[in-house]
C-alpha cells in the first residue's frame, strides 16, 4: 500500500478533483490497509462510483468494472468461451489444415478464453482496481456467488484448473440500495455510507470540478440543490448534478441560480419528469442570486 495515513489517501484523491469527507478517506485506507473490499452505500450521485476511478488514477492501476443489472450470472462475470473461433478451429482441424493429435486440446486453452469483469481482476492482482457497482441491481443468487470470490480471489475454469491472485486487487462494490444487501456479504467487505455533501463542501466540489466557475454561482447552485433536496423528489439531485448544473450555468453566462438561464437549464439538476413538474412549480421561491 502506498499511503501512510488516512491524510495521505485524503490529499491524493483531492489532488485528482475527488473531494472526500474525513469518513470517507479512513475507510479507503482501512480498505486498502487491510486488503478488504470496500462498500459504498448512498444515493445515486454522490460519486461512489468516482471514488473507484479515482482511486485506480492514485495507483496507476487499471479500473475493472463490473455493470451489475438484473438477469446478470456467473458467466458474464468470469468468462466466457469463443465459440465462433473455436467453430473456425475446429472446421480447420477437420479440414486436415492442423495437426489433430497436436492441436485438438488447444480448443479449450488459453486462446480461445474470453475474460470477463472478475477473472480479468484476479488475473491483473494487484495491477487493477476492481468496480463492481450497483450490486443492488443483481438477485440474491449472485450476491452469493460474488461473496464466494471476494473470499479467495480465485476462480476454477475446468479446462485450465484454477486461476487465483497472487496479491488481490482493491476492490470498491457500490449500491444505490434499492434492496438490502445480504449481511455476509457486508461482513466480508468495509462499509461506509456516502450521504449528500454539506453546503460548504458541496460549494468546494463544484469549484473544484467546474473551472472557472466563480465563487457566486458556486455557491448559488449549492444552496438551490440543497432546496431541491428538501422536496422528497423522487430523485434528489446529487453532486453530479450540481456539477452538471453550474457547468451549463456557467456556459450560458450566468452569475447566479435566477431566470431564464435556470429555468432553461432545469433539467441538468431535476432528471425525473414528475419532480421536474413539482420543482416548475415551486420555481419562483427557489431560484435567487
Amino acid at each position: 500500500m502506498r499511503f501512510d495515513s488516512v491524510a495521505a489517501v485524503e490529499q491524493a484523491l483531492r489532488e485528482e478533483s475527488y473531494l472526500p469527507d474525513h469518513g470517507l478517506a479512513t475507510a479507503v485506507y482501512l480498505s486498502l490497509a487491510m486488503g478488504r473490499p470496500l462498500l459504498l452505500e448512498g444515493e445515486p450521485g454522490v460519486g461512489k462510483t468516482e471514488v473507484a476511478k479515482t482511486l485506480a488514477r492514485i495507483l496507476d492501476a487499471e479500473l475493472v468494472r463490473l455493470q451489475c443489472y438484473e438477469g446478470i450470472d456467473a458467466s458474464q462475470a468470469l468468462y466466457e468461451w469463443d465459440y465462433s473461433r473455436q467453430l473456425l478451429y475446429a472446421r480447420a482441424l477437420q479440414g486436415g489444415e492442423l495437426d489433430v493429435n497436436e492441436r485438438v486440446h488447444e480448443l479449450y486453452g488459453p486462446d480461445f478464453l474470453v475474460e470477463r469483469p472478475l477473472l480479468k481482476a484476479i488475473r491483473a492482482g494487484r495491477g487493477a482496481v476492481l468496480l463492481i457497482d450497483e450490486l443492488d441491481r443483481a438477485d440474491d443468487e449472485f450476491e452469493a456467488f460474488l461473496l464466494e470470490v471476494l473470499s479467495d480471489f480465485s476462480v476454477t475454469v475446468p479446462e485450465l484448473g484454477t486461476i487465483a491472485a497472487t496479491e488481490p486487487p482493491a476492490v470498491v462494490v457500490t449500491s444505490n440500495r434499492t434492496r438490502e444487501l445480504h449481511d455476509a456479504l457486508k461482513r466480508r467487505c468495509l462499509y461506509h455510507w456516502i450521504d449528500f455533501p454539506d453546503l460548504e463542501r458541496e460549494t468546494e466540489i463544484i469549484k473544484l470540478r467546474v473551472p472557472g466557475v466563480s465563487e457566486r454561482l458556486a455557491r448559488a447552485v449549492a444552496t438551490a440543490i440543497a432546496e431541491l433536496r428538501g422536496m422528497d423528489l423522487v430523485k434528489p439531485p446529487g453532486a453530479a448534478e450540481a456539477i452538471d448544473w453550474a457547468q451549463a450555468l456557467a456556459i450560458l453566462g450566468a452569475d447566479g441560480v435566477n431566470g431564464d438561464a435556470a429555468r432553461d437549464t432545469l433539467g441538468w439538476a431535476v432528471k425525473n419528469h414528475d419532480d421536474l413538474r413539482r420543482v416548475e412549480e415551486a420555481l419562483p421561491g427557489l431560484l435567487h442570486d
